[in-house]
């Protein structure tokens, strides 16, 4: 059979967060609770780490960093996106936020506080980049290597979502998030050999 006509294992989900503090233990409550579902438990550690880097650089960029915000300073423009995909082999986080900023990796000192998650995700993943989105904003993305493809999940039983009032109202920026992580996982398939 020609390899050309192989279909490709994907998996993609994504989650909108307010860009807070908390939005961090958020994005890897998700990405557990996603790679347990999808049968790949031994990327959890790597993934929720890389994650946790990623979200907190997206709100040091676009967020609020007070750890007690009030209600009231959360605006529809204080949104990230996260989003986990699996491409054949491959294990994308990626995280979109509003900012066109360009994350800078550093060399802090060992005296330094900070500073060194993107050392952290360069060692800990085969590689990180930067995608500019059309949509607006960045996805910064992450890739690692799995061992092999993951087994197809069980089918879900989990409650259906109810078209209407489960949803959150439309805002432009949330609609920007979408748009842009979609973009990313269409370039990459694209970009498959």
């Amino acid at each position: 059979m020609n390899d050309a006509f192989m279909p490709h294992l994907l998996y993609a989900t994504s989650l909108r967060l307010a860009a807070v503090p908390s939005a961090v233990s958020n994005s890897r409550m998700f990405i557990r609770q996603t790679l347990q579902h999808w049968r790949v438990p031994d990327y959890i550690d790597v993934a929720e780490l890389v994650v946790s880097e990623l979200v907190t650089n997206a709100i040091e960029a676009t967020g609020i960093t007070d750890p007690q915000p009030e209600w009231t300073e959360i605006t529809a423009e204080h949104v990230i996106g996260v989003q986990l995909r699996i491409n054949d082999a491959r294990l994308y986080v990626e995280v979109w936020d509003g900012s066109t900023d360009v994350p800078i990796r550093k060399h802090p000192d060992d005296e330094a506080e900070g500073g060194r998650g993107l050392l952290l995700i360069e060692a800990m993943t085969e590689q990180w980049d930067v995608y500019r989105s059309e949509a607006g904003g960045k996805v910064v993305w992450a890739e690692l290597s799995l061992a092999e493809p993951p087994k197809p999940p069980p089918l879900p039983s989990m409650p259906v979502r109810t078209q209407g009032r489960t949803r959150p109202p439309a805002a432009p920026v949330g609609d920007m998030a979408s748009t842009a992580l979609l973009q990313r996982v269409l370039d990459g398939l694209l970009n498959t050999p």
